[in-house]
């Protein structure tokens, strides 16, 4: 039986020894864009829009210096060498979005009678609330209530639970891992 992460570069495939892939990275970030068709509501239209233009921000910047951007690390040291700083910002807010996402998903999976609203709704206030303003709290909270319910939303990762279960694990932690690599990369950048 096939669920939503066959096929998908799943984050806990990205290499990030030495450095996050970019290349796996971005297939990875792909992947939730992807993820937030599945919550089906054209609410969610913002969050993919600004997740996909971060990650086509980053992919320019790699495919102008491929070898300088091998990690994304090196990406946004040879960025900031050149006085830039498109795909740095960039980075900066999909990690953002990504950590959201993570913390959703992992509050959601953790707890299995929460429902997804309220899930989303946490990790908005501990994630990117803070740096969004007047004008774009109200479009995360409709957003939010925009979730659908959680059942249907497992369901549509894959019939068979178990499986869904422990693919969204792994896929879980391999985000959270990078998310909390690229967290500490950005306490040393001045952007």
């Amino acid at each position: 039986m096939a669920t939503f992460f066959d096929g998908r570069r799943s984050f806990k495939d990205v290499e990030t020894n030495g450095g996050i892939n970019t290349s796996q990275f971005l297939e990875a970030a792909e992947g939730v864009v992807q993820l937030f068709d599945i919550l089906g509501s054209t609410a969610f239209a913002p969050v993919k829009s600004d997740m996909s233009g971060n990650i086509k921000k980053i992919r320019d910047r790699q495919l102008a210096a491929p070898s300088a951007s091998e990690t994304l690390q090196s990406l946004t040291t040879a960025e900031q060498a050149e006085k830039k700083k498109v795909a740095t910002e960039g980075l900066l807010w999909l990690n953002r979005g990504l950590d959201f996402t993570a913390q959703a998903l992992r509050n959601n999976h953790t707890n299995s009678t929460e429902e997804l609203a309220n899930s989303f709704t946490k990790a908005y206030e501990a994630t990117l609330k803070k740096h969004h303003g007047i004008m774009v709290r109200p479009i995360f909270a409709l957003a939010m209530k925009a979730c659908p319910y959680r059942n249907a939303f497992y369901k549509k990762l894959g019939d068979d639970q178990e499986a869904v279960k422990k693919e969204l694990e792994a896929w879980l932690g391999g985000l959270e891992k990078c998310v909390t690599i690229l967290n500490n990369h950005y306490e040393g950048i001045k952007i």
